[in-house]
């Protein structure tokens, strides 16, 4: 036997997976063919907060004047923008790379496919397909842009998000279908830099899997900065034959025609699962997704399943965690399944959105009598000082049992605090216990004590 577990991809799922497996002592190999640190590292994640970062300088340059200081105008370089993207892309799989190594995990550069007997076939560049035997292998193959029927993705004028972080030339106007997470991050970051932006959403509210409280102030931030958002409307056809596109969107007032010279489609992903030999090793799959249990055994033993490709939000973090707990299982050791009512989201506009647990509509609907509590940064010495007023804390109680429902964010560095409530709710801290946790002062964190202290009507500084 060759290795006592393989993983098929090097995503953040993936590479976690193996090196923790390595850990655990283990003989381990992962079997990618791009970049290592798969998608999130490399065409995600982290080249997207890069480009976001260097939005965010831009803005302050834009705004020096409310510092007090005297700032020569400034440009957005944006083939400048997009190499150091590619290069703190580069740096990370490098580092990935190291730590491989590092625990002696090996890669096998290729394509990976899975036989009945636990064998995984490996075809490299040049064909050669190589198989390896194994005592347990993880299927870590991700997810990719998903394309709508009349949304067809050609590479250059209509395209996805790894398009959109290597364009040549920064466009003029652009169309952005789809306002999750990815929809909102590039919508964003091309605004920012001079883009016109057209955001286009079909469902009543942009990033709708938050509060709706949280949606409608974003909408507003994004419409007082000069962005165009249509929500309730869906994109009916794209018209590339010209030199730009014309976007045809379906109104309530009707038809709709929009120009732009990028149709850039955010609808969501869809799993790689194509061509890895489920089918043949007989792993049952359903609506696109690797049917698995708490500890991610598919139906077949020895085959396991995690991150995109499995039930569950799409999130790099949530794939970590789900490799983890995979190995440790496979390990023997004692594990708990993965709580997926308490994974934070995080959407890195301006304003931060992050978010955990259930809104305020979910708890309602779910027949819990609330206390709700919201603390907005006007009310904050260091949300003030800052220059940063935009947004607020809103925490969800049960008024029974003081369980923490819920707590969604919109504000500066909120990405940075959401982890506080993770923690909280995991260890069933009531609101009280918050309450009387000393935060320090001024910081942009004691906003969440203090909104926790306004659902129990204790709030001193509203």
């Amino acid at each position: 036997m060759n290795f006592d577990i393989i993983v098929i991809g090097s995503g953040p799922g993936g590479y976690v997976a193996a090196i923790r497996a390595a850990q655990l002592g283990f003989k381990v190999a992962v079997v990618e063919r791009a970049e290592l640190g798969g998608i999130c590292l490399n065409w995600g994640c982290i080249p997207t907060k890069a480009l976001l970062k260097s939005a965010s300088v831009f803005q302050y340059f834009q705004h020096a004047s409310e510092y007090g200081i005297s700032a020569t105008e400034a440009k957005a370089d944006f083939p400048a923008i997009i190499k150091r993207s590619r290069e703190v892309a580069d740096a990370m799989s490098k580092g990935i790379q190291f730590l491989l190594k590092k625990n002696k995990v090996e890669h096998l550069k290729g394509f990976g496919k899975i036989k009945p007997g636990k064998i995984v076939e490996v075809t490299d560049e040049s064909g050669k397909t190589t198989d390896y035997e194994t005592a347990h292998i993880i299927l870590a193959t991700g997810a990719r842009s998903k394309e709508l029927p009349n949304l067809k993705q050609d590479g250059s004028k209509i395209i996805g998000y790894r398009e959109a972080m290597t364009l040549p030339v920064q466009p003029k106007s652009m169309v952005v279908v789809g306002s999750g997470a990815i929809g909102s991050e590039f919508a964003y970051f091309y605004h920012s830099i001079g883009t016109k932006v057209t955001l286009i959403e079909v469902l009543p509210n942009i990033v709708p899997v938050e509060d709706e409280e949280v949606s409608k102030t974003l909408e507003r931030s994004f419409k007082k900065a000069g962005m165009k958002v249509m929500t309730g409307v869906s994109v009916e056809s794209v018209d590339t034959r010209g030199e730009g596109c014309k976007v045809t969107v379906k109104t309530k007032k009707g038809d709709e025609v929009i120009d732009c010279d990028i149709v850039l489609s955010a609808v969501g992903v869809a799993t790689n699962i194509e061509g890895i030999g489920l089918e043949e090793t007989g792993i049952a799959v359903e609506r696109g997704k690797v049917v698995v249990d708490d500890f991610y055994r598919t139906n077949v033993a020895g085959y396991y399943a995690i991150g995109d490709i499995v039930k569950g939000p799409a999130l790099a973090h949530v794939a970590s965690h789900e490799g983890i707990i995979c190995v440790e299982k496979i390990a023997g050791k004692q594990v708990e399944p993965l709580d997926y009512g308490n994974i934070p989201g995080c959407t890195y506009t301006h304003p931060e959105i992050a978010s955990v647990g259930m809104t305020e509509k979910a708890a309602k609907d779910a027949g819990y009598e609330i206390l709700v509590g919201k603390f907005p940064f006007t009310a904050s010495g260091k949300a003030t000082a800052s220059g940063s007023r935009e947004g607020f804390i809103k925490v969800i109680f049960d008024a029974k049992y003081g369980e923490w429902l819920g707590a969604h964010m919109i504000g500066e560095n909120v990405t940075e605090m959401i982890a506080e409530v993770v923690v909280a709710r995991k260890l069933e801290t009531t609101g009280r216990e918050i309450i009387e946790a000393v935060h320090p002062h001024p910081t942009i964190s004691e906003a969440i004590m203090e909104a926790v202290a306004q659902a129990y009507g204790e709030c001193i500084h509203l």
